[in-house]
């Protein structure tokens, strides 16, 4: 949190003078020759008071260390003391209640009949404004005319007149009237407020402290009211967990009146490495800068519990850390060291998992694929990510390389680079599939390029690439083909493999997350997906909105020039238990494209209810989806599902229409119903969907649909 230098101020929404020196409080002395009145006039006309001494005497005091979260303390106290000497020398004898004797105490609750009630000014003159006289006369309860009263009631209504707040001080004086005990209260208002200075408030907003005591100007300071002001302060900082209070408050003369705020400051912040077995401090292999970069607490920033906990969660997602948790420690002249705990992951590994290819709908073994991967989450301490993988079965093969540095040194707008290298080879079966099932033809890709990742704005992030693709089609022997068994063709450029540099543009926008699946799933450039689940991460994320485009750069001659646009958003409500899922996907391609990079509707993620790319294939699409899961029991729910998908007549213009030679209606749908199991490996997805061709067909898959 940026500190705001502009609070240090003096602030009024009016010019206020250089702040005066305190005002001097009631000196005792004085109060005594009033109490000493009192006592003189009780004792003539009492003889039930003969040998009391009564002492009446209020003061104010403004602190903040007995009270933290009010730094006001308001108290009125009456002193009863029992002496045998003579009048003169009573007062000398002034003792506390807690002292006196038993015999005092009982003279204490004997009552003197008053004839009349009183409130003026510290000299003894009607008050100049009314108002407070009223004020003063509302809060009695017990001080009436003609009214029997004891020491211990004159006593509480002191304390309610210092408590309505307007007065700074309270002195009951009983006058000899020639009708009985007139007993006056000597008043003093408070000051007008005419002004604020406020002291150490670095961050708090001058409006708001202007607003909250605007509505004082002019008016007699009340304390109650001053109380309520200092408390909204007070719970401002509390309200963003900050370290900070108003520890001082002080009325000067002039009506100005001192704030003193304490904010606690970063002064230090230091990473301590923790032992994964033993929790004792050890040597960390991250760089120290690397974590202190993550977080948004800086030194000399005001200490906020909540951005702790945000710096938490942050250096949590990178990945390499097991444990991380914030100490806050006292440091010198008020401030606070933090302390950051953290226990590392170990580095990595290598790991081996299997998965299911998407792109495959016939024969029980070979939509299977087995893994092997290597990675490394924190290369050279700097939490750059390097994977290395291989994924094979027996018609899907992909290698792949890639290294990300989530954050790039020196950049301020943590900015992350993807560099990646992958040969893959996957079954083109979506968009080429023969319709009685005999040949499977097989996509195989080159690619490489660098990808750059930001955030844009709060839940919005930004990417763009450069990727270079070399692709072709091959044969169920591995031989490449230009034309399948319809001659139509099967590249763009006529040749064995087309070449394609694009040009990447991408944003998301991801809103409240649920936990997602654990699963990888791998989008190649085309209509072949392959769900791989080698690589397990763990990961808080629910897509809403994405947006990417990728243009074809005829840098050469014979490379490609396309343009492709594809959209897709998804939007979950909540209802009781239930949980509404509504989905849309959308895509056009504009230009010279291969067929194999054609749209293909249709299957698990698709239009459920129909094969792999049964639908269609088009230079456009829209697929719509709804769901309805609701818990069942344990782990399990259950899913009522709803989907449709439409190539929007674009089929013909595909080159060589592959969907048209296969009969592919161009537009379906599909409803069912499924279960879902949580697992380690992400939700497993069975589903059960007949389609609109009264076809039924089971799915199953591993992770949430796209």
């Amino acid at each position: 949190m940026p500190r705001n230098d502009d609070i240090r101020f003096i602030s009024s929404s009016i010019r206020i003078p250089p702040p005066p020196k305190p005002l001097k409080r009631c000196p005792f002395e004085t109060a005594r020759s009033h109490i000493a009145q009192l006592v003189r006039s009780f004792n003539t006309h009492s003889n039930e008071l003969t040998r009391s001494v009564l002492l009446c005497c209020a003061t104010l005091s403004l602190t903040g260390k007995r009270r933290p979260s009010s730094p006001i303390l308001c108290s009125a106290s009456l002193s009863l003391a029992e002496s045998t000497q003579p009048q003169e020398t009573q007062l000398k004898g002034i003792s506390s209640p807690s002292s006196s004797s038993p015999a005092s105490v009982r003279q204490s609750e004997e009552r003197v009949l008053i004839s009349e009630v009183l409130v003026r000014n510290k000299d003894g003159e009607e008050l100049e404004r009314k108002d407070l006289e009223a004020e003063a006369l509302q809060a009695l309860k017990a001080c009436r005319a003609n009214s029997a009263l004891t020491v211990r009631e004159v006593q509480e209504d002191v304390h309610r007149i210092i408590n309505s707040g307007y007065f700074c001080s309270c002195m009951p004086v009983a006058v000899d009237t020639r009708d009985g005990i007139r007993l006056v209260f000597q008043v003093e208002p408070n000051q007008e407020f005419k002004g604020l200075v406020c002291e150490g408030a670095n961050v708090l907003p001058a409006k708001f402290l202007e607003d909250s005591f605007r509505d004082g100007y002019g008016k007699v300071i009340n304390l109650r009211r001053l109380d309520e002001a200092i408390s909204s302060i007070n719970g401002w900082y509390m309200e963003r967990g900050l370290f900070a209070m108003v520890s001082a408050v002080e009325i000067l003369s002039g009506g100005i009146l001192r704030l003193q705020v304490s904010e606690a400051e970063v002064n230090n912040i230091s990473i301590r490495f923790l032992d994964r077995k033993t929790g004792e401090p050890t040597i960390g292999k991250t760089k120290p800068e690397t974590i202190l970069r993550q977080i948004t607490t800086k030194k000399g920033q005001v200490y906020s519990m909540l951005q702790g906990k945000r710096d938490v969660e942050t250096v949590l997602t990178m990945g390499i850390m097991e444990d991380v948790s914030i100490i806050p420690q006292p440091a010198d002249t008020g401030k606070v060291d933090m302390v950051m705990n953290v226990v590392e992951r170990p580095s990595g590994g290598f790991s081996a998992g299997g998965g299911i290819s998407s792109g495959i709908t016939t024969g029980t073994l070979n939509g299977l694929i087995g893994s092997f991967a290597y990675s490394h989450r924190n290369v050279f301490g700097r939490n750059q990510k390097l994977n290395i993988s291989l994924e094979r079965g027996q018609i899907d093969s992909i290698f792949r390389i890639n290294y990300t540095d989530p954050w790039i040194q020196g950049d301020d707008k943590r900015t992350s680079r993807t560099i990646m290298i992958q040969n893959s080879r996957t079954p083109g079966t979506m968009v080429h599939g023969d319709r009685d099932g005999n040949i499977i033809l097989t996509i195989g890709r080159i690619t490489g390029g660098i990808e750059f990742s930001r955030p844009i704005r709060p839940k919005w992030s930004g990417t763009a690439g450069l990727l270079f693709q070399h692709a072709g089609v091959r044969d169920d022997k591995g031989v490449p083909i230009i034309k399948d068994q319809y001659s139509s063709p099967l590249t763009a450029s006529g040749n064995n493999y087309d070449d394609t540099l694009l040009a990447k543009v991408e944003t998301v926008y991801t809103g409240s997350g649920d936990h997602g699946s654990s699963m990888v799933c791998n989008a190649y450039y085309g209509s072949s997906f392959l769900i791989s689940c080698s690589m397990i991460h763990d990961f808080l994320l629910v897509l809403q909105f994405a947006l990417n485009m990728e243009q074809g750069l005829p840098v050469l001659p014979e490379w490609l020039s396309f343009t492709r646009v594809n959209a897709r958003a998804r939007k979950g409500i909540e209802i009781g238990p239930t949980r509404v899922n509504l989905s849309v996907s959308g895509g056009h391609v504009v230009g010279n494209f291969p067929p194999y990079e054609a749209f293909a509707i249709g299957g698990t993620n698709s239009v459920r209810g129909y094969d792999e790319g049964a639908v269609g294939s088009g230079r456009s699409y829209v697929i719509g989806s709804g769901e309805i899961s609701f818990p069942m029991f344990g782990p399990v729910e259950g899913v009522l599902f709803s989907d449709y998908g439409t190539d929007l007549g674009t089929g013909p213009s595909v080159p060589g229409d592959p969907a048209g030679a296969r009969f592919k209606p161009g537009s379906g749908c599909g409803c069912g119903f499924g279960i879902r199991v949580d697992s380690p490996l992400g939700p497993l997805r069975l589903e059960y969907a007949f389609n609109d061709k009264k076809d039924k067909r089971f799915h199953f898959g591993v992770g949430y649909r796209n």
